[in-house]
């Protein structure tokens, strides 16, 4: 009979991770690289990261009695005709859409509540074979520093993008952990990486992220410009935006462990048509009411309106379609300052005034 490590790993696979790891459930590797990356001020606004910094420590912050951590990983890949345009150069809805691109991670159903389902579908299978047995599954809403555990789990490298690289999925898959008091065989960690000489991430980020191989300052990612920021995007870095609506996925795209990367199985994390070419003018015109209808339980909620809108704007005027400018005018009306002060750049962008005073 196989052990109960290889059957959990088995179950996890049935259940539709891709990936399957065992880490003993000791204080994180990168818990002081993170305090260094927080005192530099590389966060940003995402205050929270310093408000829980100290519970990303050990993983008993999330379960007193865990000892350890089974990581694993979901391949959200799309095997779409955008993103068949996006490597050959061309727009997604043709040379003359004015359309967004989403990061693929968010083209689907939130994957928070895709991965805990079955996390919580794991967790059941392992109390029916010990049903003393205590745990919590966990997405990237807890304080556990994810990579760090996932690579103490074999299921990958620490990429120059600071991305978790498997040999066979490349980056394209998301991570959960399911936290157990039972003390389980290790797998081996990943101690090797395999990305060489290669820096075809780091020269490719169209906003100059990453100070160094393995260091993102987020202030200046377009991830974190899209979704994270609340305020306005620094004018400096607003063309380096391109057409990216929500998230960025630049430096996965040029990376070579990415070119055979297989497509995801998973139904729920397919991507909706609305959401491989978004376009921007019908954006624009979304009330509140509107905005929420069409994107509830996608990542984008995120953004928010406001958010969402400044970026359409944005990306408008990084377009430079003299066509876009009727729903900018009319967007100078919006109630919301951020989209108004946006629109009002996109506008003089175009009309070749550069930036408004």
């Amino acid at each position: 009979m196989h052990s109960l490590e290889q059957r959990l790993k088995e179950q996890a696979r049935a259940l539709g991770f891709e990936l399957a790891g065992i880490a003993p459930a000791t204080a994180a590797d990168g818990f002081d690289r993170l305090r260094e990356w927080l005192a530099e001020g590389c966060a940003g606004e995402m205050t929270y990261m310093h408000r829980h910094a100290e519970t990303r420590r050990h993983p008993r912050s999330i379960l007193p009695e865990v000892r350890s951590v089974v990581m694993v990983g979901m391949n959200y890949l799309p095997p779409t005709a955008a993103d068949s345009a996006r490597y050959s150069g061309e727009s997604p809805g043709g040379p003359a859409a004015l359309t967004g691109t989403v990061a693929r991670y968010a083209r689907g159903a939130d994957y928070h509540a895709v991965l805990r389902e079955r996390l919580n579908a794991l967790l059941a299978w392992v109390q029916g074979e010990v049903p003393e047995c205590r745990g919590r599954g966990v997405v990237d809403t807890a304080p556990l520093l994810e990579r760090d555990f996932a690579r103490r789990a074999g299921l990958g490298w620490f990429g120059k993008n600071t991305m978790l690289l498997n040999k066979h999925l490349g980056s394209y898959f998301f991570l959960g952990a399911l936290l157990l008091d039972l003390a389980l065989t290790p797998d081996p960690l990943q101690a090797a990486a395999h990305c060489g000489t290669c820096t075809a991430c780091l020269d490719a980020c169209p906003t100059d992220a990453f100070s160094e191989p393995g260091r993102l300052d987020a202030r200046r990612c377009i991830s974190y410009l899209t979704i994270e920021l609340k305020g306005a995007i620094p004018e400096g870095l607003r063309p380096g935006l391109g057409d990216w609506l929500f998230g960025c996925d630049v430096c996965q795209e040029v990376c070579p462990w990415n070119r055979k990367a297989p497509p995801g199985r998973e139904p729920a994390l397919a991507p909706r048509p609305d959401l491989e070419a978004v376009d921007l003018l019908e954006l624009l015109g979304l009330s509140e009411e509107e905005f929420r209808r069409r994107f509830r339980g996608t990542a984008l909620m995120r953004a928010k309106r406001r958010g969402l809108l400044r970026n359409a704007a944005l990306v408008l005027g990084n377009c430079g379609d003299a066509r876009a400018l009727p729903a900018l005018r009319k967007a100078l009306g919006d109630p919301e300052p951020l989209i108004r002060e946006a629109a009002a750049w996109a506008i003089a962008r175009i009309e070749g005034r550069g930036s408004p005073p």
